[in-house]
């Protein structure tokens, strides 16, 4: 985990660098002669992949100058400080500090994913070994999950709950010890950092390991045991982890974000495509102008 971080702050310490100075000058007049910073997200990112799948780009490469965010927290630092940037991030994480721009006339919100309309969304899961929750510690995690609780959580977060008729939490043997591991989709990470607190009120002596990485990740160490619970940002795909079992807790969208001074309001799927396929040639956007006029 220590290694992300510290290849985030590097990441946003060049950002800075090589953009950080146009921000206060882009505060009273927005240059749309300035080349698109194009940010992307880790091949194994769940929010990489369900952007790229709807777009047609599924393994291509990315642009050559993209920039890679990778988290969904230094994703949104890199945007809310570089009037330049474009990129995709978790609706669940996004603030008002960026500006969340329509997709073909739609907006990016919770009621549009519900009916259908906005393009871009995705399961937020857990997978795990059937085996594991022999184990009592792990079970009462599990039926915590499964429990009324994390609905709160992921309400207020701007998630879609999917268990709205789940029961509430009945509890068990508060003298449970032990360990549980978490890895995966930081898309995930931060709720479930909010759902393990309420859970170690209840179990004191339980102590719940949360790290970020992908989606990636989640399959891998679920799959060879090294977590307990694998965190997945995308639709489970059983090749990845044939001996897991998945449990979805609810749904998030993905929004297409720009720092709050671009004047952009909607974008299309088809300016997104040319945006971030590497293959585009003359079809290429590479500036602002050719999307403001």
């Amino acid at each position: 985990m220590r290694k992300v971080f510290a290849i985030t702050f590097l990441v946003a310490v060049l950002v800075f660098v090589l953009y950080g100075g146009r921000s206060k000058e882009s505060s009273t007049k927005f240059d749309t002669a300035q080349d698109i910073m194009v940010i992307t997200r880790l091949d194994g990112s769940g929010t990489k992949t369900t952007i790229m799948a709807a777009l047609g780009l599924t393994g291509k490469p990315d642009p050559v100058n993209a920039i890679v965010g990778v988290t969904t927290a230094s994703t949104l630092e890199i945007v809310r400080n570089n009037p330049a940037a474009i990129a995709f991030n978790s609706l669940g994480h996004v603030v008002d500090d960026v500006k969340k721009l329509k997709v073909d006339g739609v907006e990016a919100t919770v009621e549009n994913i519900r009916n259908g309309t906005y393009p871009f969304s995705r399961p937020l899961s857990v997978i795990y070994k059937e085996s594991s929750l022999d184990d009592p510690v792990n079970a009462a995690f599990f039926a915590f999950l499964k429990s009324s609780f994390p609905k709160n959580v992921f309400s207020s977060g701007g998630f879609i709950c999917l268990r709205e008729s789940a029961s509430d939490y009945t509890g068990g043997d508060a003298l449970l010890s032990g360990t549980i591991v978490m890895s995966g989709a930081t898309a995930l990470q931060y709720p479930m950092i909010d759902i393990a607190a309420e859970f170690g009120k209840l179990y004191p002596n339980i102590t719940v390991e949360i790290s970020g990485g992908d989606s990636v990740a989640g399959y891998i160490d679920a799959e060879e045991g090294r977590s307990t619970f694998g965190l997945l940002a995308e639709k489970f795909n059983p090749d990845l982890a044939p001996s897991c079992s998945v449990l979805t807790l609810c749904m998030d969208g993905v929004a297409i974000i720009v720092h709050k001074d671009n004047p952009l309001d909607n974008i299309t799927m088809e300016q997104l495509r040319n945006i971030y396929a590497d293959d585009a040639g003359a079809n290429a956007i590479t500036r602002w102008n050719q999307l403001i006029r």
